[in-house]
């Protein structure tokens, strides 16, 4: 597949994914996630370079599942720059004791797939968004332990943004300040999944840190 000039591919699990309609891939599978937002916003500014955004989050995903399907998902489409949110589906499995959690490859598993994506795609500019949560639903349950493991995960990404060139996007810093002017669920509605609010404070968090980078998209 030839590379689009402008090629901006979404991956990530639920919160990317937004209930995308994956049956017509071409008009509604961007879904109601801040990857539609910003794909609204840039594609009527940069209407005359047409621009393509694609969305490929997968509810459920850990960082381990995006690897799984990183050649049909990500390698295949070429893109010219790639975004990936992932983290609170590993968190989630380590919290609830799952089988899957029994270990916790987040860190080795994100640097694995970096590093496929940079051998493969060394054009590829990277965006890494910053995964977050909020002291309410699953997270408020056991807070002080949710919150140690998503700090960590968030010093992981911003090392490996660091390590792999990559925009790193801060997230959690913005909501947490966001919880000042409405409570934890208006942003965030069971600690995890962003209402159409947060949706847009995410989209607001990605556009002012990609636009001002070296990978902005004009």
């Amino acid at each position: 597949m030839m590379a689009d000039k402008h090629l901006v591919l979404f991956q990530g699990d639920s919160i990317t994914d937004g209930g995308r309609y994956r049956e017509d891939p071409e008009n509604r599978d961007l879904g109601h996630s801040y990857a539609y937002l910003i794909a609204a916003k840039l594609g009527v500014e940069l209407a005359d370079k047409r621009p393509r955004f694609v969305n490929r989050g997968i509810s459920g995903d850990r960082v381990s599942d995006l690897y799984a399907r990183w050649n049909e998902d990500v390698l295949y489409f070429k893109p010219t720059l790639l975004s990936i949110l992932i983290g609170v589906n590993d968190a989630w499995r380590i919290m609830n004791g799952l089988p899957t959690g029994a270990a916790d490859r987040f860190e080795s598993a994100y640097r694995h797939l970096l590093e496929e994506t940079k051998d493969k795609l060394p054009e590829t500019a990277l965006v890494l968004v910053e995964p977050f949560i909020l002291n309410v639903g699953a997270p408020s349950q056991n807070w002080p332990a949710w919150q140690d493991k998503l700090a960590k995960y968030q010093s992981v990404v911003r090392g490996l943004a660091a390590e792999f060139g990559a925009v790193f996007v801060p997230v959690q810093q913005q909501l947490n300040e966001a919880c000042v002017v409405a409570d934890a669920s208006y942003w965030l509605y069971d600690g995890v999944h962003p209402t159409a609010a947060g949706h847009q404070l995410i989209a607001n968090q990605w556009l002012k840190a990609v636009q001002a980078s070296p990978c902005a998209i004009r």
